[in-house]
C-alpha cells in the first residue's frame, strides 16, 4: 500500500490532528521524537501483558529473523555486548534463548530462539500489533488509520536499510 502524504486527505486530517496542529507537510520540532517515545511506551505496555521487557522483546525479534553471535546481536541492536549478554541471560532461564557452543572456538556462543521463545514472540506480535492498531483506529478515518500503521512498516524499511548501511561501510 503506497503511503500518501497526510496533506491529502484536507480537513479530516486537520480535524483528527487537533488544533493548533502544525500545517500538513510540516513539523513541530521534537514531534517525530516524542511521537517515537509515545509508541515506544504503547509498545512497553502491551508487552507487559506477556511478560516481556522491551528489551527482551527486541532480542527475540532479532533472533527470529536467525541465529546470532553476541558482537552481531549488540550490533544490530546497537547496545553494547555486556547488555545482550545480561538481556540473553534472563531470556535463557527461562527457555526462550538457546547458547550454542562454536564449533571451532569454544568461547564463542551462537544464540538462537527456541521453539518456546518463538510462541511467545508471536504472543508479543499479536499483543503489540492490537494495541497500536487499536491507537490508530482512533483518528476515525480509515484511511488515516491506514497511513498510520503503513508509517510504521516504512520505518521498519528505514531501519532495516539504514543497518545495511552502517554495516557495510569500511
Amino acid at each position: 500500500m503506497p503511503i500518501e502524504p497526510v496533506g491529502q486527505h484536507g480537513a479530516a486530517a486537520a480535524a483528527t490532528l487537533g488544533p493548533g496542529s502544525p500545517a500538513p507537510g510540516s513539523h513541530e520540532p521534537g514531534s517525530f521524537g516524542r511521537a517515537a517515545a509515545w509508541l515506544s511506551k504503547q509498545v512497553e505496555l502491551a508487552l507487559g501483558g506477556v511478560e516481556l521487557s522491551l528489551p527482551q522483546y527486541r532480542v527475540l525479534g532479532v533472533l527470529a529473523e536467525g541465529a546470532s553471535m553476541p558482537s552481531a546481536l549488540a550490533e544490530r541492536l546497537t547496545v553494547r555486548r555486556p547488555t545482550v549478554t545480561a538481556v540473553v541471560d534472563g531470556l535463557e532461564g527461562r527457555g526462550l534463548v538457546q547458547r550454542t557452543p562454536g564449533d571451532l572456538d569454544k568461547r564463542s556462543v551462537t544464540h538462537t530462539l527456541t521453539p518456546k521463545g518463538q510462541r511467545l514472540l508471536a504472543r508479543a506480535n499479536t499483543a503489540v500489533d492490537a494495541r497500536l492498531t487499536d491507537i490508530a483506529a482512533c483518528l476515525d478515518d480509515p484511511a488515516l488509520t491506514d497511513q498510520a500503521l503503513g508509517s510504521l512498516e516504512l520505518w521498519r524499511g528505514a531501519m532495516r536499510a539504514y543497518h545495511s548501511k552502517r554495516t557495510a561501510r569500511p
